[in-house]
């Protein structure tokens, strides 16, 4: 089933984007199946707004983009825990990245990966998604390599129902991502994706601390 409205607007903050999300995911509120992860850091806050309205439990599911080299924001591929990696062919391609540098960027962000899990979690074990219906949450998906990392995390956990949702993201990317989870739910869908931070009037940087204080915030 897909959800989304394609439509130019911003919204004020991760936090409005996220009450306008939670708004078309109504229908799992007060449910005691309903799990929300969100991807730090930026995920993080809207998948805060979603959990409070939904009124189900929060917690983080941990992947780290793999940008370009000198083009950071542009994601060849992402990792997750448990070895997960996956690559963005057409970016990999196109700008004709080796093997080489491929597993130095992924070597590096597998060390950040592991201080924001013992920064997030202390010794505080992830949610358990057997059979529960999960919600994955971010900000934004541009080219949805993070967010396949995630489906590629929580899959194999045999949830129940398998969830992407997001404020904005790129119909082609929507789509894809369709093909792979239970659902597909987005506010804005914009043809002219551009930066995911054009879609924001706030959008400031997410820190390690606003994480925890939003996992430690919860009934």
């Amino acid at each position: 089933m897909l959800d989304a409205v394609a439509h130019d607007m911003r919204f004020q903050d991760r936090a409005d984007a996220g009450r306008q999300l939670a708004d078309r995911l109504q229908r799992y509120a007060h449910r005691d199946d309903v799990l929300v992860l969100g991807l730090p850091r930026g995920g993080v806050p809207v998948a805060y707004e979603v959990a409070q309205a939904l009124n189900a439990p929060l917690d983080v599911c941990l992947v780290r983009k793999l940008g370009v080299p000198n083009h950071e924001e542009l994601a060849l591929g992402a990792i997750a825990s448990g070895g997960v990696r996956v690559l963005n062919d057409e970016v990999v391609r196109g700008m004709t990245i080796s093997a080489s540098t491929i597993d130095a960027v992924a070597a590096k962000e597998m060390q950040e990966l592991q201080r924001r899990d013992r920064a997030y979690r202390s010794d505080r074990p992830p949610l358990d998604v057997r059979d529960r219906t999960v919600i994955l949450v971010d900000d934004g998906i541009a080219t949805g390599a993070t967010m396949r990392a995630a489906v590629s995390v929580i899959k194999p956990q045999q949830p129940a129902r398998l969830i992407v949702a997001s404020p904005v993201m790129a119909p082609l990317i929507y789509e894809e991502l369709s093909l792979v989870v239970d659902e597909v739910v987005c506010v804005a869908m914009p043809e002219a994706l551009r930066a995911i931070g054009f879609w924001y009037e706030d959008f400031a940087q997410t820190s390690d601390a606003d994480v925890r204080q939003r996992l430690a915030d919860q009934p």
